[in-house]
């Protein structure tokens, strides 16, 4: 067996490795690199469930970053037991190869429970007193507190929301580090998230500085990791899940449902609560694509007509589209709405924003029925948006219930990048490079076929 290296580069196209990565490019050029055909939806846990797989989310069943679990009449994202995807993952076929294989997967998705012989994944605690302290959960359970002692608490707050910045990549870097040096896996899973951030603020712009800057930043942790790994003769592959294409603005696909009397809320303190089990149809929006779960079959082309409709949409797909998509899983909405290449999906569904739930200002990616990327930003209208939060995050300190309410409700221009619907130029999509050129196939890599390939580093072209 060759021990491999897998680094996962968010957001990472053939269109960004140039000057401002000679890292990435040194890699390509000594070994070679492949645009990756994804799937769809391209998105986090859709994409890396097929990765691990090599199956298609109508048979994996990770059909977006959540979805509505309709015996809980609950709409959940971002859920981390690994049994919720179903198939042999890439660890697994390893050690059915050899015994010996061994696997640490180091802040890939759906990362607890998993057979991976050490893993790392956030997950902050929640103590009774409303506060959210950073933290992260690990097998062996030891290793947490190993790694917090090393290299200080996990940056959670760094690793999404408006302070996101390269710090949590770089955190992530220097784990997966330790990891190989003292455990020694045969294959290494490094997920470094820091590209997401101001390529969906900002857009794709290589003109502007603060992109060049972040594409340099995230280079240089993947020059240490290749370095690291080539020191002990790994092998190197580099991975990316989507590409981020420009957009101009929301498509607020749950007001429009609201308006049409689909949408049911309830009144807590005057404020509207979503009620996703009362509701006759509702969107889960996850960047570029919506679930649109509809309760009565009889309404179902009702509600296809009145989304197909909308402005920025371009195309719902139904029991055939999803079937066509490798999308047809119980999951699955009974319609999936794909955005135009320059929109995406908001989950907003209150009308009045003075109706709108206490979480709609703050960074919770749990009680939101839906993604959202203005979690990204600081409200632009805050005077003093750092002494505000500062000042917000003492009071929590001290004992005191506050709301970290610092989220916009009422710009989702601001938002500049987006991913999920499959790219239309493959140079704007994700891409692989590998330090083994002659395992790479002529033409673009099927998301499919990424377990295979990385079999084949492990076992030599032998998988």
């Amino acid at each position: 067996m060759k021990s491999t290296l897998v680094i996962l580069v968010v957001g990472l196209s053939p269109s960004l490795v140039g000057p401002h990565t000679p890292h990435l490019k040194r890699l390509s050029e000594r070994g070679g690199s492949r645009p990756l055909t994804t799937v769809m939806p391209a998105v986090t846990c859709t994409a890396q469930s097929t990765l691990v797989t090599g199956l298609m989310p109508s048979e994996h069943g990770i059909v977006s970053n959540g979805w509505y679990f309709k015996d809980l009449a609950e709409v959940l994202l971002w859920r981390q037991p690994n049994q919720l995807v179903h198939g042999e993952k890439i660890w697994d076929a390893g050690k059915k190869r050899n015994p010996e294989f061994t696997c640490a997967k180091m802040f890939w998705w759906y990362n607890m429970y998993s057979t991976a012989d050490w893993s790392a994944t956030p997950r902050p605690m929640y103590p009774a007193d409303g506060r959210k302290i950073p933290d992260h959960y690990t097998y062996p359970t030891e290793l947490r507190d190993e790694l917090d002692a090393k290299f200080g608490k996990f940056p959670l707050f760094k690793f999404w929301g408006p302070l996101a910045d390269i710090t949590s990549s770089a955190w992530i870097s220097k784990a997966t580090q330790h990891i190989m040096e003292t455990r020694n896996p045969t294959l290494t899973l490094s997920y470094l998230p820091h590209l997401d951030y101001n390529l969906q603020r900002l857009g794709p712009d290589l003109d502007h500085p603060r992109i060049q800057k972040d594409l340099k930043e995230i280079d240089d942790l993947c020059g240490d990791l290749i370095e690291a790994a080539e020191r002990d003769d790994r092998q190197v592959i580099v991975v990316s899940e989507y590409g981020i294409t420009p957009v101009t603005d929301a498509i607020h696909i749950n007001r429009a449902l609201r308006k049409a009397g689909l949408i049911q809320v309830r009144d807590e303190m005057g404020r509207d609560v979503f009620d996703a089990g009362a509701s006759d149809a509702f969107a889960m929006s996850d960047h570029q694509i919506a679930h649109i779960y509809v309760k009565s079959p009889e309404q179902i082309d009702e509600v296809k007509k009145l989304i197909e409709g909308l402005d920025g949409v371009e195309r719902v797909l139904d029991a055939d589209g999803k079937k066509a998509e490798g999308l047809d899983h119980s999951r699955a909405g009974e319609l999936v709405a794909i955005s135009n290449p320059d929109r995406w999906f908001s989950y907003y569904y209150w009308l009045d924003d003075i109706k709108a739930p206490d979480y709609a200002r703050t960074v919770d990616i749990h009680r939101k029925p839906g993604y959202d990327p203005v979690e990204l930003f600081v409200d632009p209208e805050l005077k003093f948006p750092m002494l505000t939060m500062a000042w917000k995050l003492a009071k929590r300190k001290m004992g005191f219930r506050n709301l970290l309410d610092v989220i916009s409700l009422k710009d989702t221009k601001q938002v500049k990048g987006a991913h999920g619907r499959l790219t239309d130029n493959p140079n704007d999509g994700p891409m692989i490079i590998s330090s083994r050129a002659d395992l790479l196939s002529n033409g673009a890599i099927h998301a499919t076929e990424f377990k295979k390939l990385v079999l084949d580093h492990v076992f030599d072209g032998d998988a």
